[in-house]
């Protein structure tokens, strides 16, 4: 545990991805297999479900450090990180445990989880007693599930592979559904991951996905695409789909469904088992996820942008409401039904394809579309236009659509591993984000780096129009994400200065701010006051040009959802 809470700390001190990478390639080279599976694990994002209940650790360290409970959340408040609260109000213990990370995972921390808050005010104490204060703030992180480090997964990619002597897209493919919730380490486990590659690897994969290729964001005007990116006949050209992406693997006469977060999700789309039967063994697919519902026989005629036909694909909202809910009844299948939106070919007939160009990968696929000959699985279109300059026409459809823009993919482009260059370029052509212009009315200080400084905002428009006496200010969405640095500390400044309330850690500040804030969905909601939920806010600018009475409305975010 000792070992790994240096590590931590070493991630944590620095920006340089180098001292990083030398730092995980010195701990792994010298860490027992067991704790090297688990280091892996929450490095690569893995995180169990929480062991321990927020409400309780914060009650225990109240009573183990006498704190009175107002002047614990006061530090809480300062320093913005509950794990590191809690390890500077207990007295610092000397490191007496010399059991490692997996033994303190798996024999002392996963045991706490659905024990008794009796159980756990008698465990937990004897535990952190062990644990000097870094090592004590790991811990806390681990049982919470809060446990982040600026470290990505093509990081530890490459750390691995570096030690091990192995191309890191070979790594890249062993890591491939390390961190689901099924999955638990062990050092069987990580010894395959650094085991010189085997002629027989590629057979023995059962239901394993292969690391997904992503895209670079393509934001210049359209009038530089011939220069930067060559001819639109270079590309294939497709809709930026809004669900979720997702690889269909059947192998040995199993279908598996992966997202592109890792996570095996075939028990979420009960209705897709039906390609066990139509999809040949040795094939994958790369594809969306989308709620449908559509007459039409095919997916091309759905999205033909003269047709007066709503489009089949349903706002992500639909789906969100399917996949967040932990049983699926006959009505929620009926009413949300799902399709493949299938854009790429990875393996095929066991083989690895993704070794072959875009356009002969996009060709084999339409075939195996058209042999599966399944309802849940559609070809996504490919459109065509006889310049850049067409195709921007064709993209304003998007919204009406309901996708998020164009994918433009190289036609001699290879699928390659994250989002790399190396491989041949997928482009992200996404269209301009809705946005409004709103108020701050709350802040909260932030966690980790910024705890120091307001910088998670609350914001409003106004809930009539400017000629209205009695309009009031209405709570719609929250952002902390767009601001540079030095804006973020004047918006600090004014937040401390015009601060007319406090809720606990929120501060009720008299309206003077103006953001413009941007989102890629807007739909109608009946958990939020305003009746509307945006997604992913963030704020595009500070409009220091505008007062607070010229920010926009209701009526204005109901236009933009109509």
């Amino acid at each position: 545990m000792r070992a790994f809470a240096e590590l931590y700390a070493e991630l944590d001190a620095t920006t340089s991805s180098n001292a990083k990478l030398a730092a995980m390639q010195t701990y792994f080279a010298q860490a027992e297999p067991h704790d090297a599976a688990w280091a892996v694990y929450f490095l690569s994002g893995g995180r169990p479900r929480q062991l321990v209940p927020v409400r309780i650790l914060r009650e225990l360290a109240v009573s183990v450090s006498g704190l009175e409970p107002w002047l614990f959340e006061e530090s809480y408040q300062a320093v913005g990180d509950l794990a590191e609260t809690i390890s500077l109000v207990l007295a610092e213990n000397l490191h007496s445990s010399d059991a490692g990370l997996a033994e303190w995972i798996e024999d002392k921390l996963l045991p706490l989880r659905g024990e008794t808050p009796e159980y756990l005010s008698r465990q937990l104490p004897a535990l952190w007693a062990q644990l000097d204060r870094s090592s004590l703030m790991l811990c806390i992180k681990l049982i919470t599930g809060s446990f982040r480090v600026g470290v990505s997964k093509l990081l530890v990619t490459r750390a691995l592979a570096s030690m091990a002597g192995l191309d890191s897209k070979r790594v890249a493919q062993r890591l491939v559904g390390y961190t689901d919730l099924s999955n638990r380490p062990s050092a069987a486990s990580y010894l395959k991951l650094i085991a010189p590659e085997s002629s027989d690897e590629h057979a023995q994969r059962g239901g394993q996905p292969y690391p997904f290729f992503l895209a670079h964001a393509l934001s210049q005007p359209v009038e530089e695409f011939e220069a930067l990116i060559g001819p639109a006949s270079d590309w294939q050209i497709e809709w930026k789909w809004d669900g979720i992406r997702a690889q269909v693997v059947k192998r040995e006469g199993r279908l598996w469904i992966w997202s592109r977060g890792e996570e095996l999700v075939t028990e979420r789309f009960p209705e897709l088992e039906v390609l066990v039967h139509g999809l040949p063994d040795g094939t994958v697919i790369d594809g969306e996820i989308v709620v449908w519902k559509s007459t039409h026989p095919r997916t091309e005629d759905a999205f033909d942008p003269q047709s007066t036909e709503p489009a089949a694909v349903q706002p992500f909202a639909l789906l969100q409401q399917r996949i967040g809910r932990k049983t699926l009844d006959k009505k929620i299948l009926e009413d949300v039904p799902v399709v493949v939106l299938a854009y790429d070919l990875l393996e095929w007939q066991d083989e690895d394809w993704r070794n072959q160009p875009q356009a002969k990968r996009r060709a084999q696929l339409e075939d195996v579309i058209a042999r599966c000959n399944s309802p849940v699985l559609l070809p996504s279109p490919v459109l065509t236009g006889s310049d850049w300059f067409d195709l921007a026409r064709q993209r304003e459809s998007s919204r009406r659509l309901g996708v998020e823009g164009m994918m433009l993919k190289a036609r001699d482009s290879l699928y390659g591993v994250g989002r790399t260059k190396d491989m041949g370029v997928w482009w992200k052509w996404k269209v301009d984000p809705f946005s409004v212009d709103a108020v701050l009315i709350y802040a909260q200080r932030g966690h980790g780096r910024r705890a120091s400084l307001y910088s998670d905002y609350t914001f409003a428009v106004w809930d009539g129009p400017p000629e209205s006496s009695q309009r009031a200010l209405v709570p719609f969405a929250k952002a902390y994400s767009g601001l540079t640095d030095e804006e973020m500390r004047q918006v600090d400044s004014i937040v401390r200065k015009t601060t007319v309330e406090k809720f606990g850690p929120v501060s009720s500040v008299k309206p003077s701010l103006v953001f413009e804030l941007g989102f890629e969905g807007i739909a109608l909601s009946r958990r939020h006051k305003s009746g509307i939920a945006v997604r992913f806010p963030r704020m595009l600018r500070w409009r220091q040009d505008k007062t607070v009475e010229e920010a926009d409305s209701l009526a204005t975010l109901q236009d933009l959802l109509a």
